[in-house]
């Protein structure tokens, strides 16, 4: 399980060090991809990975949407490899869907680990935690 919140820097090649916690659990390999629903990107482990294109590719492939999300979704996907220095190259395409620039955040969100560019990754955490917190509802909706 991925969590926390680190601050890197992109280096001259595109390649972001990833902390050593969440080293551990991309050793098999990972997949760095076009994020949901906000402008980031996923880092999937190689395991959670194959689970989530399990759970993508199971829909009908009649259905118009499921394979216009398929098609978009695996084809800014992209293979992760660690160098021996604990680092990964993030693939000009996806820096530029992120808005990636020198500095970025690497978030655990339990399964997968998210990229951010500093600046939008503070404006999203200050805007979430605040309407979050505001509606005391949205505990109630987790079952607190």
């Amino acid at each position: 399980m991925f969590v926390g919140e680190y601050h890197r820097s992109r280096d001259n090649k595109g390649r972001v060090f990833i902390p050593a916690k969440f080293r551990e659990n991309l050793i098999g390999g990972a997949y760095v991809s076009k994020g949901f629903d906000e402008q980031c990107l996923f880092l999937y482990p190689k395991e959670n990975w194959k689970n989530l294109g399990e759970i993508i590719s199971g829909g009908p492939i009649t259905r118009i949407e499921n394979q216009r999300f398929k098609r978009i979704f695996f084809s800014k996907a992209s293979e992760a490899e660690i160098d021996q220095q604990g680092r990964i190259k993030i693939p000009q395409n996806l820096a530029e869907i992120a808005e990636l620039e020198k500095e970025v955040v690497l978030v655990g969100v339990s399964e997968r680990i998210e990229i951010w560019a500093k600046d939008k990754w503070e404006k999203y955490s200050s805007e979430a935690e605040s309407k979050f917190y505001q509606d005391k509802s949205n505990f109630e909706k987790l079952g607190f």
